[in-house]
Formats: structure tokens, C-alpha cells, sequence
């Protein structure tokens, strides 16, 4: 047995474990990319490598969380915030019935780059632009001028954050985290 087959053979055992057990599987997406055939019905594949894979898993039939690492890996620091906001879970996927078969999104936050000092403003605000984009419908938060759109918005809720203690990184930082550039109201730092 080959390590590609003992992994598959690993992840179609534990879904079948999952599905005796009336759970839904939710595999990321190396399974659905390298033996979708394989794998149950049931499954929810996590794409999180980059864009494309969302499309052809609901193509399949299969649900999906959209999670590309490009954009919505809150530890990949040189992601600004409207890169964040303007990903789009839906992109490639136009017949609405396939659309409704991408069950959600996430933002994640791996520990390698962090810790107690500087893990809030790792996450915040930009975790709020992939949020906005989950809870609104696509015509209601328009991609094209998001500095007039979405900024004020975004702004806003950061200075509700650090006013409540929560220590968000101004919005409009390239490098997610890094301080001020000086003294300055919540909204323009």
C-alpha cells in the first residue's frame, strides 16, 4: 500500500465511520481533488487551497466551505482587508441551485505566526470583511468601490472593537498587524 492509498483508504473508512453515526464528513479538499469518485455523497469538501475547487465539487453534487488560504488565511499578513472582502465564495459557480450548495465560508487563523501579544489585530478587522461578505447576499456588497462601500463600514467596527478592548489593527494596514502610523482617531491610523 502506497501512502496515497493508505490516506485514502484512512479518509473513506472514517466517513464511513461518520456516516454510521448519522454525521456529516467534512474532508478538505485534497480527497475531492484527487479521488472525488470515492468519496460519499454526504461529503462536504473544504476548499481551502485557492479558487476553482468550489466549482467543480458542487458541479459534482457535493457541498462546499469556501476557505482559500490567498485570501481568507487571516495568518498570511500581506492580505489587505479588501482583498479579504472582495473574494468571492460564489466565483465560477452561476446556476443558483449549484450556489446554494456552497454552505458557508472561513476565515483561518493558524497559531504559527502569532500569540498572546498580537493575535487580536492578526484577526481583526479583516476577519469582519470576510464575515460581511458571508452575511450579505452578492448584489448587496458591491466588489467595485469598496473604499466608499465597505471602509467606513469596517473602520467603524474597529473602533467599536477597541473601545470595548478588543485590540483590532487599523483597517487600511498593508501588513495586517503593524501599529499606527501615528496618533489619529480610530478611523484614520
Amino acid at each position: 500500500m502506497t501512502a496515497k492509498d493508505a490516506y485514502k483508504y484512512f479518509v473513506l473508512k472514517a466517513q464511513k465511520i461518520a456516516i454510521s453515526k448519522d454525521w456529516t464528513p467534512v474532508n478538505w479538499e485534497e480527497t475531492f481533488n484527487n479521488f472525488p469518485e470515492s468519496l460519499n455523497p454526504k461529503t462536504v469538501v473544504h476548499n481551502w487551497l485557492g479558487p476553482g475547487v468550489c466549482p467543480k465539487a458542487v458541479a459534482k453534487g457535493f457541498k462546499c466551505i469556501y476557505s482559500n488560504q490567498g485570501v481568507w488565511y487571516l495568518d498570511h499578513l500581506d492580505v489587505p482587508w479588501d482583498n479579504v472582502y472582495t473574494a468571492e465564495p460564489l466565483e465560477g459557480i452561476r446556476d443558483p441551485p449549484k450556489q446554494e450548495l456552497v454552505i458557508g465560508g472561513e476565515v483561518c487563523m493558524w497559531g504559527e505566526t502569532v500569540d498572546t501579544s498580537n493575535v487580536q489585530q492578526t484577526i481583526w478587522p479583516r476577519a469582519a470583511a470576510a464575515a460581511e461578505r458571508l452575511w450579505s447576499t452578492k448584489d448587496s456588497t458591491p466588489t467595485r468601490n469598496v473604499n466608499a462601500t465597505a471602509l467606513p463600514r469596517l473602520q467603524y467596527f474597529r473602533c467599536l472593537l477597541n473601545r470595548r478592548g478588543v485590540q483590532a489593527a487599523p483597517v487600511t494596514n498593508f501588513y495586517a498587524r503593524t501599529q499606527p502610523n501615528g496618533p489619529g482617531s480610530c478611523y484614520d491610523q
